[in-house]
């Protein structure tokens, strides 16, 4: 089948890429000639483990191609995936002008077979309007469909082709049949093909990162509290999640949520409620815990040294929002430097891949570390953002002659308290009883 997808950012690179890889013949467009010339050249521009060698691997084949005009793709299209970003906007809701300009690109170039299918998350009701907005140019009818994406990051590819689920929202029983056939490959396991309104597919993606955050913001404030009443959220959390009514996913509690998706998501949702009326207090809640917790590891740097950091130097490992991704889109991390920055201390930092992203941020404002254990030469302390594999298993006694002082404080509680603490070092985690206190 030949396939358009307009946007070449992570959700349309990963989605062309795979329909690739079983076969079809897809061209990915941007608008950005650089985004564009460089994917060409065999450059990825995100990080995506895997990614790179399907790009290579299809793009010698013949089956992906990348360019900046739609007009010579277009037109020989059947599906046509509108994959642009949906940034939030100041009040929270989605900016859809990505999607108003894609869809006015291709409406010139759409063949009368040809199927728009949004695949960027959208609110409520957009479909419908790319639908009215393509019949008000061209003065026919488009086959529309909402079909949209639960990729993670890091398991972007294993995501897209062994999928839980396919959710389509669709006008017709010729797009559903259409994509039934698409993503048939991917489904031969047994897991469903979902068919729906347009209205409820793109329920469903908001619902679903919804129901993922409010999880995470549930266990980070039980966390605080154990940590409060000196019980051991590990111990809850296993307590808990062998009822098969709750269950462990998304019950690791930590520094906060980030990244492109469960922040913005949670506002738009958020902004939908508002302008149909309805109150949303628990998505507020959300949000706001969410907000608060990604100040907890900057806290704790201050309960054990006190307000004034001035001179102070931390290490601090990860900074992308979460492993196996360079994304560094609303990452704890960012929270805890702008603190220890504006209290005057300073940060040698370690990421194994999103350094250059926190550096078209920071600048030289903060030390890059080739090496995680070169961020611990003179630091006061290590504080650990992200939970990297390569965190898991460290040096201790090591860690433990770099640091000035043995202080380890935890935001994805890699490391068994007990453990930490018969080694000598102040251990600090979320949600964990703490036994050891700084001597006066």
């Amino acid at each position: 089948m030949k396939i358009t997808v307009i946007g070449t950012g992570y959700v349309g690179l990963v989605t062309g890429t795979c329909f690739a890889e079983s076969g079809n013949d897809v061209t990915c467009v941007d608008i950005n000639q650089k985004k564009i010339e460089r994917l060409n050249a065999g450059e990825i521009p995100i990080y995506e483990p895997g990614l790179t060698e399907l790009v290579k691997r299809n793009a010698a084949a013949g089956r992906l191609k990348f360019t900046t005009d739609v007009a010579t793709c277009v037109p020989s299209s059947r599906c046509v995936f509108l994959a642009v970003g949906t940034p939030m906007g100041d009040d929270g809701s989605a900016d859809l002008s990505g999607i108003w300009g894609a869809t006015d690109s291709i409406a010139p170039h759409l063949a009368d077979d040809a199927i728009v299918i949004c695949k960027s998350t959208v609110p409520v009701g957009t479909n419908r309007k790319v639908f009215e907005r393509l019949r008000g140019i061209l003065n026919r009818d488009v086959e529309v469909a909402s079909n949209p994406e639960f990729l993670k990051e890091g398991c972007a590819i294993q995501d897209f082709t062994k999928p839980d689920r396919v959710v389509v929202g669709v006008m017709s029983e010729y797009a559903a049949d259409t994509l039934e056939e698409l993503y048939k490959p991917f489904l031969r396991t047994e897991h469903p093909f979902l068919v729906m309104g347009l209205e409820s597919a793109e329920m469903t993606k908001y619902v679903a990162n919804c129901m993922l955050a409010t999880k995470i913001s549930f266990i980070n404030e039980m966390a605080n509290l154990c940590e409060a009443v000196h019980a051991d959220v590990n111990e809850v959390r296993k307590g808990i999640g062998h009822d098969q009514r709750i269950g462990f996913q998304f019950l690791f509690p930590g520094a906060g949520y980030g990244g492109s998706c469960f922040p913005k998501d949670v506002r738009a949702l958020m902004a939908t409620a508002a302008q149909a009326g309805v109150s949303a207090q628990l998505l507020r809640s959300v949000d706001d815990v969410n907000q608060a917790q990604k100040h907890v590891l900057y806290d704790k740097v201050k309960s054990y040294f006190g307000a004034d950091l001035a001179g102070k130097t931390f290490a601090i490992w990860g900074l992308a929002f979460k492993p196996r991704t360079d994304d560094i889109r609303e990452a704890p991390s960012l929270t805890l430097i702008n603190s220890l920055l504006a209290a005057g201390a300073q940060i040698k930092a370690h990421d194994p891949v999103a350094m250059d992203n926190v550096r078209e941020q920071y600048g030289e404002k903060i030390t890059y570390c080739a090496h995680q254990y070169d961020a611990l030469v003179g630091a006061d302390a290590l504080v650990i953002c992200t939970e990297w594999n390569e965190y898991r298993t460290p040096d201790f006694a090591f860690i433990m002659a770099q640091l000035k002082q043995p202080v380890v404080i935890d935001g994805r509680n890699l490391y068994d308290p007990a453990k930490m603490f018969k080694r000598g070092f102040h251990y600090s985690g979320i949600g964990l009883a703490q036994p050891a206190k700084k001597e006066a």
